[in-house]
């Protein structure tokens, strides 16, 4: 199966309510990780595979379209969805015209991938490498607890891959791809899982949107050349245009934001012209 048999889509519709307060300003696919905007992160490993312009590579968007449209407008075919969000299935199928009988690589923007053997695109080629354009692939991380197994040891790790004839049977009214595809071919004996050995979080809560920030920052501190930091950062993320007069431990300050003097922002997120959200893991009680 070559590539230009296929096509890509990322999917940053969705409302992110469980991200909230943070998707009040941004939707979740523009929130930045690592300085970052995640929606970014997914378009540059389709890129990398080749899907790299608005004949390869589709972005669904509805919650706060207009600014996801204006982020995409040239690097994207640009899906907008009226009323409410369709759903990871109801999206694909508004796209059908535009996928055109292509299988379609599908990746979730709100996904956040890491693989330090491999860059962005080289770390998810497994899912197209020896295709045969009939199966539907799902990248999965290989867990040990019974209770996070969603297919055969694996949870899915963000990207999916679908044949066209699966495609042509999504419905607009389906809510998502589990129920539309993945479990119809599971049942089928048409499912295959391709294990992706790095690191995977779905930044669907703050405390995970964190994480995924700090896991970017590697430990370190990642400061934007364009922000001022005159206090003090351990294990920060700070983004372009900040200014940090305080501390900041195992934070994230979004792009423009300040922390004052005195001040001191620990497992929180700063964003939004001053409001704070926390976000501490859950049973996380240590002190600081």
């Amino acid at each position: 199966m070559t590539v230009s048999a296929v096509c890509a889509v990322v999917l940053a519709a969705g409302e992110g309510r469980r991200l909230r307060p943070l998707t009040d300003v941004v939707p979740k696919a523009l929130c930045p990780v690592g300085n970052v905007p995640l929606l970014d992160r997914a378009l540059a490993r389709v890129a990398a595979l080749g899907f790299a312009d608005p004949d390869t590579v589709a972005v669904n968007a509805c919650y706060l379209a207009d600014q996801v449209v204006r982020h995409a407008t040239g690097r994207a075919h640009l899906s907008v969805e009226p009323g409410s969000p369709l759903g990871t299935a109801g999206g694909l199928a508004r796209l059908r015209d535009w996928i055109a009988g292509r299988g379609v690589l599908v990746g979730n923007a709100d996904g956040y991938l890491s693989d330090p053997d491999r860059p962005p695109g080289p770390d998810i080629a497994t899912l197209l490498n020896g295709w045969d354009g009939r199966t539907v692939r799902l990248l999965g991380q290989p867990v040990d607890d019974p209770a996070d197994r969603e297919f055969s040891g694996h949870r899915f790790a963000g990207f999916s891959l679908l044949p066209a004839r699966y495609v042509e049977r999504l419905s607009a009214a389906e809510p998502n791809l589990v129920r539309a595809a993945w479990r119809p071919a599971e049942a089928a004996g048409e499912l295959e899982i391709i294990p992706y050995r790095g690191s995977y979080l779905d930044c669907g809560t703050p405390a995970d949107y964190l994480a995924a920030n700090l896991h970017a920052a590697a430990g370190d501190n990642l400061v934007d050349p364009d922000a001022v930091v005159t206090g003090r950062c351990e294990g920060a993320v700070v983004g372009a245009g900040a200014t940090v007069r305080g501390t900041v431990r195992s934070g994230v300050v979004w792009p423009g934001e300040v922390v004052s003097a005195g001040e001191e922002l620990c497992h929180a997120v700063r964003f939004g012209g001053g409001r704070t959200v926390p976000a501490r893991p859950p049973g996380d009680r240590t002190e600081h």
